[in-house]
């Protein structure tokens, strides 16, 4: 009989005792003989005792990801239709199924299938898989998401680096239906969006900022605002429609900026209203702050500073100088509205660098609210790590 198992080191079961998923390759003491990549293995602890079924990625120090504990269970189609089907009804359950919107479909380890990414605009679902064992059954994942869903395009967009610690090579284009429209158009809120979901980022929106779009609608009205690291300008699309005077977007992309453009006047938006300015963020900043120039709201969502251990000093550092600069940019009684997207910053660790730049520009802040991931990317309880979008809106003080 082949070895499809892995045997766990003593001691090392504990984190799959409380049901978190993942395998380090340093917990193991015996490997499968003739598993393929992807492949199911069964995992026992050291006294050979049975704790789950999970994928084995054998080039990826993630060397298994848990499928399920219950050894009844089997990992087939019908497995795979259950988990996609209960993804659907939690979406269905956050009233997020509007045929003419969007939200997350599927979001990884904590929809039970690790590794999966599924973005549904209006009836494209886009799919980005990074796992080994999600590219084992992605056929069968395909098929039914397209009869679970009635989707009428399903397009990949696994064209991440990230890949390639799986043994993975980057991937990208349709795998059902028809090709989608370019842009897709959804509605979120009452506002309309343009999405470019094969070449924009990510999946070409990020539903993650649903909430945060909401709270910035809610303090939008009658203000001045600077919307950095805008991308494709749903922050100021949100803050117009709520009565905003004014809105600068900054982002470093021509292009991103050409489809913010886009989806302002597709919200017949007036010029006057907005200005799009294509320019390194922080040397444009600066150049604000140089400039003496305040806001009564100020946006600040820049990408991922920390990808690994090694650059969270950096990564800090960089959140820092943004924070200060955006504190420095406000009018008295203006609100900061600060995030980190690295999921190794914790939110302890982000109020203190907001502090931190707040007293760098010699305001005093008071904490309105914390923000995070819109509800559609849940986390896991049994795997925190997917916690990553941490938000704060802070007020300085008014003269």
């Amino acid at each position: 009989m082949e070895n499809k198992f892995l045997k766990l080191n003593p001691g090392r079961e504990k984190s799959l005792l409380r049901r978190h998923v993942w395998i380090f390759s340093g917990a193991v003491a015996d490997y499968p003989g003739e598993a393929a990549p992807g492949e199911t293995v069964e995992v026992f602890d050291a006294k050979n005792n049975f704790l789950a079924r999970a994928a084995y990625s054998p080039d990826s120090q993630l060397i298994a990801r848990v499928w399920t504990f219950d050894r009844d269970e089997q990992i087939d189609e019908a497995f795979f239709a259950r988990r996609i089907k209960a993804a659907v009804e939690y979406r269905h359950f956050l009233k997020l199924d509007d045929p003419k919107g969007g939200c997350r479909l599927i979001n990884s380890e904590a929809d039970g299938l690790p590794g999966l990414v599924v973005d549904r605009y209006a009836g494209v679902l886009v799919i980005q898989i990074t796992s080994a064992g999600i590219e084992f059954h992605r056929d069968t994942i395909v098929k039914l998401l397209a009869e679970i869903t009635g989707a009428a395009s399903i397009y990949e967009r696994s064209d991440v680096s990230v890949r390639a610690k799986e043994g993975l090579a980057e991937r990208s284009g349709l795998l059902y239906g028809a090709q989608p429209p370019n842009p897709v158009i959804i509605e979120e809120n009452g506002a309309r969006f343009a999405v470019d979901v094969r070449h924009g980022q990510k999946s070409g929106f990020y539903f993650d900022q649903r909430c945060a779009r909401a709270v910035v609608a809610a303090y939008a009205d009658g203000r001045t605002v600077l919307n950095a690291f805008s991308y494709t300008g749903a922050f100021a699309v949100s803050a117009l429609l709520a009565g905003a005077e004014h809105v600068i977007n900054i982002d470093s992309s021509a292009p991103a900026l050409k489809q913010a453009a886009h989806n302002l006047e597709m919200n017949r938006i007036k010029p006057e209203r907005y200005e799009n300015r294509t320019a390194d963020v922080f040397t444009e900043l600066r150049r604000l702050v140089e400039e003496g120039r305040k806001f009564d709201l100020v946006i600040l969502d820049p990408p991922k500073f920390i990808e690994s251990q090694k650059a969270l000093v950096r990564g800090c550092r960089a959140y820092q100088d943004i924070a200060r600069l955006g504190y420095r940019l406000l009018n008295p009684g203006g609100l900061l509205f600060n995030f980190s997207c690295s999921g190794l910053m914790t939110p302890e660790l982000f109020q203190k660098i907001t502090a931190d730049a707040a007293l760098d520009a010699g305001v005093r802040a008071r904490l309105v609210r914390h923000l995070e991931q819109a509800p559609d990317h849940p986390v896991s309880l049994a795997v925190p790590e997917g916690f990553y979008l941490k938000g704060l809106v802070t007020r300085i003080d008014a003269e």
